[in-house]
């Protein structure tokens, strides 16, 4: 014998219910099978809302409507499928019980209230439309059919809205209806009946809980519950995408799973199948030969010994404490027994080890009534000082991790913390069970999902996820996101989920919190009716609640640097080739670093000096490694790199210049290149790198220029350079006679930092160096008196992209969320 469960989205529609009894088939023709159904899909929630709008004396008459079509269409599809399908019997009968509901609900108006008598006969009213409509469509198949009548058969204690079943007493009945063993045998879920032989219903899950005890009334081999997913998953794919499927687990895992929040088997749906040891299959109606999830008891699956990770929301922590607690007897007692009287369920439990205090979480919807009862219960104590005042920290959730193995895993729990600590996610409290099956935080509400994808990441080592946002997209920005479009796939396949979900240039905006399509970003965003808000980043990555975003600032603005503290403060890295931030003032640039330590997030800018040239990186670990700078020289613009290794070859500064702006290597107006400003930005990074405490207007700047050509436009500029290439061939012959070339060197020496044009012999490292190369040489304890060079083309917007795409890759090292 076989129990089958079908959930309400497995009989959502005709092509479903179809499907479900071409299921029932095949699992007929190898040995009896029962079926336990739901009310199609939304039918429950229905009937639910046209209870609670009545008694509110609000109109139903639109879910009246969409209920009568639901079953209306779920008739007509499957009559047009089968065409001896009894039609017009089924839309008779459908209609015969949707007008008795409509009759209740009247007598319900007039009344101005309920009964929970009442209540359940209406809202398992779509479990009995299900059978009985599965029973015509499997005879109309040829195939003999019993239907039990769970109020007749299901005996049940406990009240309408929420009852037991008895399985001995209810084993018995079924037995007594000696059912052939050729029939298919159906049965409603969610319903029972009391001694009384009135109609009960089973609470919540109760179609699963109607399967479980069919099951263990018949004595079957085994259970199966068919759903929409392929099985149960190590947590919610919706929170994590990549949540891994299992093929096993205990009865005890999934109990605890779904004790924590899980949406996989009710408890109390487990118990009856645990205590007759009775296999539970939990499958996929729209993929039938996926393989499932088997739970089961002595189930050992060594490859997984955690099982899962669970969130359970909208919980409120109590605390009672005082001197009164410790050393007296029955303290505890009385705090559960106040709740137990109240009816209400405490989900987690810690006590202080001084046993000054008692600690426990309940739902937030039962808060009120749990002070109340308490108060109540420790009303002497409270007022006589014994206790305290009843503390409550409310809007809290519970993680819990779940797993068999656990008992034996040695430095679980501290993965678990440390991937919190790492996403900055503080414990309130924790708990463990005595079974070591679970461990259990409580953490702030508004941080669950992020704290289930760090411990899912961290525990089960999946994809790293980086939820990037781009602002500048014109020549580095837009390069580094065709690269990024290029590599997604590469990345993947190395466990690094790297997605684009937001696209910004200065006037709009793409946003896209399961990745942008970047097929045809630049579409996208030409097309985007969206403008650019800054602010408004923060506020998508806090509300979509992303694990790691990434700030990636492709601009040279500002208005950008100066809120990177913010984005830092508010979980971002910033990964930036602008040179804003770095070049602010001191306190700005102490205060960067000092938010990013307190955030635990990464703040990357190698591409700040050399742009694609790991400079950065390379000098840190110098200093880290304990050496210390002496000295630097290095050509640190690729501009004027290019312009005055023309001017070795005998071509003019106006002509050079002219041809690196056709080239692309200034900026639009070569005046900010030749002004020597943007060399000193870089050459005060390298100085506050190596500990130098300056200001930008402490480096001493010898312009390319005289004063006078920074007035006038662009064109008026370019015509009057030429009346400089005299002087400057002067300078380049006079260097040439002396078997040097002039290059634009920036220095440190000491605590005195320099940018200046100077005349370099054959023997120093910048001789070389020309044609757009960017090159730096690192005198240091450790190198001397040959330098540390480091030399290549640094400018480009390919370069310079890549430089900010390994940044970006960088933010996922030695971390998770950090």
């Amino acid at each position: 014998m076989k129990v089958l469960k079908f959930g309400g989205t497995s009989v959502a529609n005709a092509e479903r219910f179809l499907r479900v009894a071409e299921i029932i088939e095949n699992n007929a023709k190898q040995e009896q099978t029962a079926t336990v159904l739901s009310a199609p899909a939304k039918i429950t929630n229905h009937l639910v809302a046209m209870v609670e709008k009545t008694v509110a004396k609000q109109d139903i008459q639109t879910n009246i409507y969409d209920a009568e079509k639901i079953f209306a269409d779920l008739l007509a599809g499957i009559a047009k499928a089968l065409p001896n399908f009894a039609y017009e019997k089924m839309k008779k009968f459908a209609l015969n019980e949707l007008n008795n509901v409509k009759q209740l609900l009247e007598g319900i108006r007039l009344l101005g209230q309920c009964p929970d008598s009442i209540n359940a006969t209406i809202i398992c009213r779509g479990e009995k439309l299900s059978i009985a409509i599965m029973e015509e469509l499997l005879k109309a198949k040829g195939h003999e059919v019993t239907v039990i009548n769970p109020v007749a058969m299901l005996i049940a204690q406990g009240d309408y809205l929420e009852s037991t079943v008895d399985i001995v007493e209810s084993s018995h009945r079924i037995s007594e209806m000696r059912i052939p063993s050729d029939n298919i045998i159906l049965m409603p879920g969610f319903t029972a009946g009391n001694e009384k032989g009135e109609l009960v219903v089973l609470g919540r899950n109760g179609s699963d809980y109607s399967a479980s005890v069919l099951a263990a009334c018949l004595r079957a081999n085994s259970c199966e519950i068919w759903t929409d997913v392929d099985g149960v998953y190590t947590c919610d794919p919706r929170i994590v995408p990549d949540a891994k499927l299992l093929q096993t687990m205990s009865y005890q895992e999934a109990m605890e799973l779904s004790y924590f929040g899980a949406k996989v088997l009710h408890p109390r749906t487990i118990l009856p199948i645990a205590q007759f040891q009775i296999p539970c299959l939990i499958k996929n109606t729209n993929n039938p030969d996926a393989p499932g999830t088997l739970i089961g008891a002595n189930v050992i699956d060594s490859s997984t010994p955690v099982k899962g990770i669970t969130n359970l929301n909208n919980m409120a922590m109590i605390n009672v404490s005082g001197p009164g607690l410790k050393g007296m007897v029955g303290m505890s007692a009385r705090v559960f027994s106040a709740m137990s009287y109240a009816g209400i369920s405490v989900v987690l439990i810690t006590q202080s080890s001084s046993e000054y205090s008692i600690s426990f979480c309940v739902p937030q919807t039962e808060l009120y009534r749990a002070e109340e009862a308490l108060s109540e219960e420790f009303y002497l104590e409270l007022k006589d000082g014994l206790l305290e005042p009843i503390e409550v920290i409310e809007k809290l959730a519970i993680i819990s991790v779940v797993g068999d193995g656990m008992r034996t895993l040695r430095g679980l729990s501290a993965n678990f913390f440390t991937a919190l600590a790492r996403a900055n996610i503080n414990i309130v409290a924790i708990a463990q069970g005595s079974s070591e099956r679970s461990i259990s935080v409580v953490v702030d509400n508004d941080v669950a999902v992020m704290g289930v994808r760090v411990t899912h990441q961290m525990l089960f080592g999946t994809d790293k996820m980086l939820d990037v946002f781009v602002i500048g997209v014109g020549g580095v920005g837009g390069a580094l996101v065709d690269q990024i479009g290029r590599q997604q796939k590469w990345l993947k396949n190395k466990q690094i989920d790297l997605r684009v979900c937001g696209l910004f240039n200065s006037k709009h905006s793409v946003l896209n919190r399961d990745g942008i399509n970047l097929d045809n970003w630049r579409d996208q965003i030409k097309q985007s009716e969206t403008n650019y808000n800054l602010n408004g980043i923060i506020e998508f990555a806090k509300n979509n609640r992303l694990l790691n975003p990434i700030l990636v600032d492709c601009t040279s603005s500002s208005d950008v640097s100066d809120k990177y503290v913010d984005f830092l403060a508010n979980g971002f890295h910033v990964v930036t080739p602008n040179k804003k931030a770095n070049t602010s003032s001191m306190a700005y640039y102490l205060r960067l670093r000092q938010e990013a330590a307190n955030s635990k997030r990464k703040f990357q800018y190698d591409t700040n000096v050399g742009a694609g040239l790991p400079v950065i990186e390379n000098l840190q670990n110098l200093l880290n490694a304990g050496d210390e700078l002496i000295k630097f020289s290095g050509i640190l613009s690729g501009s004027l790199s290019f312009i005055f290794g023309k001017l070795d070859e005998g071509m003019s500064l106006s002509e050079a210049t002219k041809l690196a702006k056709e080239k692309g290597f200034t900026e639009p107006d070569p005046r900010d290149d030749l002004s020597g400003t943007d060399v000193a930005r870089k050459l005060l990074i390298l100085a506050r790198e190596a500990g130098l405490q300056l200001e930008l207007d402490q480096i001493n700047v010898e312009s390319v220029l005289p004063a006078e050509y920074s007035q006038g436009n662009i064109d008026e500029f370019m015509a009057k350079l030429p009346q400089l290439d005299a002087q400057f061939k002067e300078k380049s012959e006079k260097a040439a006679k002396e078997g040097k070339v002039l290059r634009y060197v920036a220095n440190i020496d000491g605590d005195q930092c320099s940018v200046k044009i100077e005349a370099v012999d054959a023997e120093d490292p910048l001789y070389k160096v020309k044609n757009g190369e960017n090159a730096l040489a690192f005198y240091t304890r450790y190198y001397q008196p040959i330098p540390l060079v480091l030399r290549g083309y640094g400018a480009g917007n390919d370069v310079t992209a890549a430089g900010v795409f390994a940044d970006i890759l960088r933010t996922t090292s030695g971390k998770i969320g950090g």
